[in-house]
């Protein structure tokens, strides 16, 4: 079996609580973008931007969230504040997918979203070849208009995923994987 199939055969996710210092430099952030970068995308209308969240735009980001949840939820006990508003800080990078739908008669708009998902798909790759550990997320601010717009995006940018990354801090253990039985089929002669 080739590198590449090993790991992409053994690829694990560690949640975001497990990843720890060092993240990536500078330098190896610039690679694993660029990594994260080369996905399908018809006509080359780069249909996504990325935002590196610095660790004091983590702590912001755990404000929003926080004076949001009040919002929504004027009850909210502390527990459920103090998750949101450290819901940033666990690991020690924070990139951002964001989804910028460009009008192209020739490109549909599902296209563009799902190219949208294959950057947070790579940067995952990317981070984990790197020797980081990546959790790709959304969670519910990733849908929520007011936030979004806190976060500074435009009208119909919509958040793909927030990949959290940081060296691996506990085993990777393999979890149950689909019967590939029941997702696979062939069709025709």
């Amino acid at each position: 079996m080739s590198d590449l199939l090993e790991y992409l055969s053994s690829r694990r996710t560690l949640p975001s609580a497990f990843l720890g210092e060092p993240a990536p430099s500078k330098e190896q952030l610039d690679i694993i973008l660029t990594i994260a970068a080369r996905v399908p995308d018809h006509k080359k209308l780069e249909p996504w931007r990325m935002i590196q969240f610095t660790p004091k735009g983590c702590e912001q980001m755990g404000e929003i969230l926080t004076a949001r949840l009040l919002e929504l939820e004027p009850d909210a006990d502390e527990a459920r504040l103090k998750l949101e508003r450290e819901r940033f800080l666990r690991a020690p990078m924070v990139v951002a997918v964001v989804s910028v739908l460009k009008e192209h008669p020739n490109v549909p708009e599902w296209e563009q979203i799902l190219s949208a998902g294959a950057v947070c798909m790579n940067l995952v790759h990317a981070a984990h070849a790197s020797g980081f550990s990546a959790q790709w997320l959304t969670e519910w601010f990733a849908f929520d208009p007011v936030v979004l717009e806190r976060l500074g995006l435009k009208e119909g940018e919509r958040i793909a995923g927030f990949v959290h990354i940081g060296t691996p801090q506990a085993p990777k253990t393999e979890r149950p994987r689909p019967d590939m039985a029941q997702i696979f089929s062939v069709w025709g002669e």
